[in-house]
């Protein structure tokens, strides 16, 4: 199956760059498109200075246009964005098929002085659920956000549902960039899956801070090794996810037999 991630900065709801990509994509087979974090809206520390009206109208518009697109190109496109009802903002990942859209309310929320979206955000704080899960062209498909990749009840879900790719929709900066690396691998290994990470990329400066948004996205096999890799700008990468190479992986480590003796999954 293939499968692309989408790497953008923040697009305006007039901009035909989100069109042009997804046609290319399907061009060439396509049937499954990622976007990163904050893409479809601006970044969190412009969204704070924005009215909440126009970010609810800019999130209908650009949900219209992945509907638009899902339908006219057959593709199920996945992509953060932010929803607005009664006057609060909540972060949340839609799933857009030409049929349906499939929201997700992200659990965890970065809550550091510098980048508080747990105070912002209107997300409830519960207990923890199974991330969004999904099939399509024989895989079973998770999607969890760039911070939520750091706790571990959610990658329990991810052995207990026998997920075969997790997608990592994210917006990492700074000097993370190392630190990214190695625990995409080390999940992506650990949990014999595919990870596919869509990470954003452009800059934005406050009297503090240069966020520089560093691209990396990648495609990480059930290894734990880099398949393929963007650089810093704008690109699309294109791969194909093989279920033989998968089964192979599991086989072969053993870690979810080790499990199943257990009684731990099914």
């Amino acid at each position: 199956m293939r499968c692309a991630l989408l790497q953008l900065p923040s697009i305006g709801m007039g901009s035909k760059i989100l069109e042009n990509y997804v046609k290319a994509a399907h061009q060439k087979g396509v049937k499954l498109l990622l976007l990163g974090e904050y893409v479809l809206n601006p970044f969190f520390k412009e969204l704070l200075k924005t009215p909440v009206s126009m970010i609810g109208e800019q999130s209908l518009h650009q949900i219209e246009i992945l509907k638009t697109l899902a339908l006219k190109y057959e593709m199920v496109i996945v992509a953060p964005i932010i929803m607005v009802k009664k006057n609060e903002c909540t972060k949340m990942i839609a799933k857009v098929t030409g049929t349906r859209v499939s929201y997700v309310s992200q659990q965890f929320l970065i809550n550091y002085p510098h980048w508080n979206e747990e105070k912002f955000f209107a997300n409830p704080i519960e207990a923890i659920k199974a991330p969004m899960i999904f099939g399509l062209g024989g895989f079973k498909f998770a999607v969890m956000s760039g911070f939520e990749l750091h706790f571990d009840p959610l990658w329990s879900a991810i052995e207990t549902k026998n997920v075969d790719v997790v997608l990592v929709p994210s917006a990492s900066t700074f000097e993370s960039h190392n630190r990214w690396r190695e625990l995409i691998k080390t999940r992506a290994f650990t949990h014999n899956c595919y990870v596919l990470r869509a990470n954003r990329v452009g800059e934005y400066n406050d009297e503090k801070y240069a966020w520089k948004f560093y691209g990396d996205s990648m495609v990480v096999n059930c290894d734990g090794e880099v398949e393929a890799d963007l650089g810093n700008t704008e690109e699309l990468l294109i791969i194909d996810l093989d279920r033989k190479a998968l089964k192979i992986a599991q086989k072969g480590w053993g870690f979810k037999e080790a499990l199943r003796k257990r009684k731990e999954i099914v």
